[in-house]
């Protein structure tokens, strides 16, 4: 058994019971947000959270990912990179105040504002520690504080929602709340502020640090274009309501997304940390992209499938329109899922620069189709946009990644695949006779299809459950 599939297989459990029960937990909050908020105010809720994320990179110039790049390396000092990047954040949160006003010039998020900086400031903070506990090695406690995390976001939504009637306010102090009572936990059970020391400050390594961080930036702000700007022109061009059932449509394919983005947390640290010689990185590349790509697309097909069921289970009655968009998402989110995998191999050999200008492409492509689709088929038009950016993504980043790692892409299987799943999208959004029985049968074949790699990784699975289990 390949150790360092033990290894990411081990780190894959922890972030699971930790990151994905908690994604979990937060998403069938979903009754409540639709039960509690109108349409208008939970596409209201939606954008400013939205605003915040953008901001959120902006705000802290990506310096916990590159706390976390260096920290989780084999070499270097891992308390000077902590150090570094805490004066960092320190220096960019104060510019991030400073500039914070100019939020006022937008008649919409106005009365908000307060809301913004809270949350900006406390997902900075919060994400600097927990990058650091994780990039050391301490991945449990990594789990353990994103379970507490939403924990405490569930009880203050329960509170601020229901208990003092708050709507949009709540909705969005819940999360602000959380990240700081977690930040605070997490630096007293850790004991953060012995990892830093002024002494330990570097003005060489800060800049190299910030030379690593800043093309993420923009690289973030690109993939926020074309992950997020399609709700605001869903808002501007058609209305509130519309855009209110096209950001809970959004939250059906997200658990793709958690599901994805756990395994990512896992994977970036493994990838990171097995890289040092080329043959073997870019076997172990292949190896765990052949899983990914079974597990990505068998999850896209059944979330397809069960749209009108998930939409039923999780949405009022109002929302249940939504439903319509949920196919076309779910396939953009596949594809946004192997972005993110060939972007590991980027943040691996630090050449953050090809996702800038992939990303790049790709918010630009958006916001052209966005312009052109809007207006004639509304949140569909703005679903078939996402889609076709996170594609050409793929197409761009799959082209050239043989100048980074040389590894399979497992093309044939991909095109296979999405072409099944294509045939199941138009299936569920045209409903011929007998749509129940041919989407069965199109979930099968994309069963069939990656099954073999399905039970290949199965076979591992008791010997990984093993070794993990008998440390």
């Amino acid at each position: 058994m390949d150790l360092r599939l033990k290894r990411l297989f081990g780190n894959t459990m922890i972030f699971t019971a930790g990151k994905f029960i908690s994604k979990l937990m937060v998403f069938f909050m979903m009754p409540l947000y639709t039960a509690c908020l109108s349409e208008a105010q939970y596409s209201t809720a939606d954008l400013i959270t939205q605003l915040a994320n953008l901001l959120i990179p902006l705000a802290c110039l990506g310096i916990s990912e590159g706390i976390f790049r260096n920290a989780a390396a084999k070499e270097g000092d891992k308390e000077a990179f902590f150090s570094s990047g805490v004066a960092i954040l320190c220096i960019s949160m104060l510019c991030f105040l400073l500039l914070s006003p100019l939020i006022l010039l937008f008649e919409y998020f106005a009365p908000y504002l307060w809301l913004i900086v809270l949350f900006v400031i406390g997902s900075n903070v919060h994400s600097v520690c927990a990058q650091y506990v994780c990039a050391i090695g301490k991945t449990k406690t990594f789990a353990a504080q994103g379970i507490l995390n939403t924990a405490l976001n569930i009880a203050f939504n329960l509170l601020f929602l229901l208990g003092f009637g708050m709507k949009v306010e709540g909705y969005v102090l819940s999360v602000v709340c959380a990240d700081f009572v977690t930040t605070l936990v997490l630096i007293a059970y850790c004991r953060l502020w012995r990892a830093f020391s002024v002494k330990k400050i570097s003005k060489p390594l800060m800049w190299d640090m910030l030379r690593f961080s800043l093309p993420l930036i923009p690289t973030t702000v690109f993939w926020w274009i074309t992950g997020v700007s399609d709700r605001y022109l869903v808002a501007r061009m058609r209305s509130d309501t519309e855009n209110g059932l096209y950001a809970a449509a959004y939250k059906i394919p997200t658990l793709l997304t958690y599901m994805v983005s756990v395994f990512n947390e896992a994977w970036r640290l493994s990838a990171v940390r097995e890289s040092d010689n080329e043959g073997e990185c870019a076997a172990f590349f292949s190896k765990v992209f052949r899983y990914y790509v079974a597990i990505v697309f068998v999850g896209g097909a059944f979330l397809v499938a069960f749209a009108k069921v998930c939409s039923i289970i999780l949405f009022a009655d109002s929302y249940y329109e939504a439903w319509l968009y949920v196919p076309i998402l779910v396939v953009a989110t596949v594809f946004t899922s192997f972005d993110s995998f060939l972007a590991t191999a980027y943040f691996t050999k630090k050449k953050t620069m090809v996702s800038f200008y992939t990303s790049m492409l790709g918010a630009v492509l958006n916001i052209v189709l966005n312009l052109i689709w809007i207006p004639a088929w509304g949140a569909v038009g703005a679903s078939l946009a996402t889609f076709v950016s996170y594609f050409a993504v793929f197409v761009l980043r799959a082209a050239t990644m043989h100048y980074f790692i040389r590894f399979n892409l497992q093309i044939p299987r991909i095109t296979l695949n999405t072409v099944l799943l294509g045939g199941m999208v138009v299936i569920m959004m045209t409903e011929p006779p007998f749509w129940m029985l041919w989407i069965g049968i199109y979930t099968a074949i994309v069963v069939g299809v990656n099954a073999p790699a399905l039970f290949s990784m199965l076979k591992m699975l008791p010997e990984m459950l093993k070794g993990r289990l008998g440390r």
